[in-house]
């Protein structure tokens, strides 16, 4: 003989016992709020054994924007590099191709058009003589550079959660502990303290900056 089915929400006093005593458990221990304000490994982010000159990043930061502007308010874009010969900006040259599972049909679409990162060799002139000039020919030393981009992001605002075809270097400029990179269902915040970050965006993920304050990263595509 079948049992009757639980209702929903189930009120069998087995299962609120069992709430209870979980709810009871979690209660009894606090949250750790001391770790998350600063970088904690995992699957798919790694920080790298490079550094950077973080002050002078900054000034030098400061030094450019003095003579142009990032491109958009939200996401903000300043490239670094650039294709040979290339005339004005495309669109690929401030975002491009990434996956996205974007409604409630829990479909994958492919977004945007497909750029060769590896064609960005070029140092944007406006970064000539910087720090920034140094990450991008450290960078080269180390695997095939594809788009270099400082990506600011305004307070209280996310990316979409995604999916790209490689993977990205990330080395904070500006941040905040509000300020968070979430990949492979992996949450950590990246301090700017001149540490360069791994991260395998070719898994889902997203940068999110709960702060007051803007957060600009230098972001570097590894060309596979």
């Amino acid at each position: 003989m079948n049992s009757a089915p639980h209702t929903i929400p189930d009120t069998s006093p087995d299962t609120i016992e069992q709430d209870r005593q979980q709810i009871s458990a979690w209660l009894d221990t606090m949250p750790d709020t001391e770790t998350v304000a600063g970088f904690v490994p995992g699957p798919g982010i790694a920080r790298l054994e490079m550094k950077v000159d973080l002050n002078r990043l900054k000034a030098d930061l400061d030094a450019v924007l003095a003579k142009t502007a990032f491109h958009g308010d939200v996401f903000k874009v300043l490239p670094v590099n650039q294709r040979p010969g290339a005339d004005g900006l495309t669109e690929t040259d401030l975002s491009g191709r990434y996956y996205a599972r974007l409604d409630d049909r829990y479909e994958e679409v492919a977004v945007e058009d497909i750029v060769d990162e590896a064609a960005y060799t070029e140092l944007n002139p406006i970064f000539s003589g910087t720090a920034f000039e140094d990450v991008f020919n450290a960078l080269k030393q180390r695997f095939t550079l594809g788009r270099m981009r400082v990506l600011g992001k305004v307070p209280y605002n996310c990316n979409s959660w995604h999916r790209d075809p490689e993977p990205r270097i990330h080395i904070p400029i500006i941040s905040n502990p509000g300020s968070l990179f979430v990949v492979n269902n992996h949450c950590t915040h990246l301090p700017a303290d001149g540490s360069v970050y791994f991260t395998d965006t070719r898994g889902y993920h997203t940068g999110l900056n709960g702060g007051n304050q803007d957060r600009i990263h230098i972001v570097a595509a590894i060309a596979i």
